[in-house]
């Protein structure tokens, strides 16, 4: 079995949310994604939004990440400005605090960014914090390319984009 085929994407539901709000308060995420409350808050207001394509990863059948995914236009930011039309933004993390550091982020990531191409995006963007090292190692693994920081509102990021060239390493 490919590596990839033992990931699986599915919906995230409402009955996820329990599972979403233990996830959300784990420290890796806090540290990256901050206040679980106000994030909860965020992912449940989501859940109903068209806009907004939520899923549960899973590997070998166990619910393990969150990755989200949504049209760049649908939320213009000016960090993605130069990005083409048709482009996705991503955003997600690992739940599961012992499968963090095995390799799945990137594993996963490059999975979901490579079926986003299939079906017509221009390109994937993600943009972690410009401190967060190991999620930068992680996507530039996964096929994602950029280095430049740039200042945000929220701070400063590095936008990284996959164009699906390099998808198969």
């Amino acid at each position: 079995m490919s590596e990839a085929r033992r990931y699986s994407f599915r919906p995230a539901i409402t009955a996820d949310l329990p599972m979403l709000r233990d996830w959300l308060a784990t420290p890796e995420v806090v540290r990256w994604w901050g206040n679980p409350t106000e994030e909860y808050a965020l992912l449940e207001e989501d859940l109903g939004n068209p806009l907004m394509t939520m899923r549960i990863v899973s590997f070998g059948g166990e619910p393990f990440a969150y990755v989200q995914d949504y049209a760049l236009a649908s939320w213009p930011q000016p960090h993605f400005v130069d990005l083409p039309d048709g482009g996705r933004g991503i955003d997600a993390f690992i739940g599961v605090p012992e499968m963090i550091g095995q390799g799945h982020g990137a594993a996963f990531l490059r999975h979901r960014a490579t079926q986003l191409i299939a079906e017509g995006a221009s390109a994937v963007a993600i943009d972690p914090d410009a401190q967060n090292l190991r999620a930068r190692r992680a996507y530039a693994k996964a096929g994602f390319a950029g280095d430049a920081i740039i200042a945000t509102a929220n701070g400063p990021v590095v936008v990284m984009v996959f164009r699906g060239s390099d998808a198969d390493r």
